[in-house]
């Protein structure tokens, strides 16, 4: 097919027919190389892995979902290395370009399936979300994305990073589709009345950790979402510092994506570009003792936001802290803008909560996105909420 922006992976050929009728009958979705298709090897975005596996017996669940809904997959898209990364640029394979931002980067791990998307080679298409996979390049690119409450979605046929924060999540350019997809993923059928949308917290410690010139232009976006909500609030998201859910959530994932990883690293001595690297190893250092720090600190955040988060209420926090970056900068300053980065995505992953990006901002005419969380199980009231936002 044709892409102009680099989106697809050119090694593969997997393509697979929708069912005739269903839900999603007509519509095409692109799949990101960590999901299996059958009789296809998965290239996990590094050409080591590529040549070292196998094709896949059986196809990912969540791909045979869409498929027999109707939907057509036509391609693999490409992903950051073995899915650890957040800016889309892959040291192998290079940087799909940003349809919404060109010359910038267009986000990761999920870059190819984000640009598929917004440059409208597809109608949507599946990401994996661990730590801000689909929620930054959905706000880099400027489309709708959605990372569900963890362990709603089944992940397997996919290659996992760190079990405990791994999701399946997908993007698409209006919210309606979104939820048509989320209604066969999420296996919900239409709700027979409207959530109630009593309160809406905006994060100010959240809020905090964005440029100023960002923050400043969601404030339009604010306005838009409190005007469907009774009660709004401003306040701090928690009692304890962003950092330190950083610091905690890093450990994490760091240790798990060790362990999953580490004997093929050990015995393939692969090639990676100087972030994954870096990555690896610093999950390796990982001890016990911050791990256990780690596990009692995001038990304690999950009981302290339980009772904020009920069934009817929404956080609001900028997706990203910045729209997206030029591409190509050199290796150093890309790594020190992860930080402000995960530290916005970390939070979703610690709770183990849906988040959704609304791609309702703009920053110096480039797409910034404004992201909802609700308390785990709360996808479809996030769907709900950004389709309410766009009907007014």
């Amino acid at each position: 097919m044709r892409d102009p922006f680099g989106a697809f992976c050119d090694f593969s050929t997997a393509h697979l027919e929708g069912a005739a009728g269903g839900p999603l009958a007509g519509l095409t979705f692109a799949a990101k190389d960590l999901f299996d298709i059958a009789g296809h090897v998965t290239g996990g975005g590094n050409p080591d892995w590529l040549a070292r596996h196998r094709p896949a017996v059986r196809t990912a669940t969540v791909v045979e979902r869409l498929t027999e809904a109707g939907a057509s997959m036509v391609g693999k898209t490409h992903t950051d290395e073995l899915s650890k990364g957040i800016f889309g640029e892959n040291a192998h394979y290079g940087t799909p370009t940003n349809p919404r931002a060109p010359g910038r980067v267009p986000g990761g791990s999920s870059s190819g399936s984000a640009v598929a998307v917004a440059g409208g080679l597809v109608d949507f298409a599946l990401g994996t979300d661990t730590g801000g996979s689909v929620r930054v390049p959905a706000s880099f690119c400027g489309i709708y994305g959605i990372r569900p409450t963890y362990g709603r979605l089944p992940f397997d046929g996919v290659i996992t990073q760190a079990p405990s924060f791994d999701t399946v999540g997908w993007f698409a350019r209006d919210p309606d589709l979104l939820a048509r997809v989320g209604s066969v993923l999420l296996s919900y059928g239409k709700p027979k009345s409207r959530a109630r949308l009593r309160r809406l917290i905006i994060a100010e410690d959240a809020f905090a950790v964005a440029d100023a010139t960002a923050a400043a232009a969601l404030t339009p976006a604010i306005s838009r979402l409190s005007s469907i909500f009774s009660q709004v609030e401003r306040r701090r998201l928690s009692s304890a510092s962003l950092a330190d859910w950083l610091r905690h959530q890093t450990s994490l994932q760091g240790r798990e994506a060790w362990a999953t990883f580490g004997d093929w690293i050990d015995r393939n001595n692969p090639r990676f570009g100087f972030e994954v690297a870096d990555n690896f190893l610093r999950g390796l250092t990982v001890d016990d003792t911050a791990l256990a720090s780690a596990r009692a600190f995001q038990s304690a955040r999950k009981a302290e936001l339980s009772t904020l988060l009920d069934g009817e209420t929404v956080v609001c926090l900028p997706t990203t802290p910045f729209p997206a970056p030029p591409a190509g900068q050199p290796r150093s300053v890309m790594w020190r803008l992860r930080v402000p980065v995960i530290t916005l995505t970390c939070i979703a992953g610690v709770l183990g909560a849906p988040q959704l990006n609304l791609p309702l901002a703009k920053c110096d005419g480039l797409p910034l996105g404004c992201s909802v969380l609700a308390h785990p199980g709360g996808d479809e009231l996030l769907l709900d909420v950004a389709r309410r936002v766009v009907s007014g």
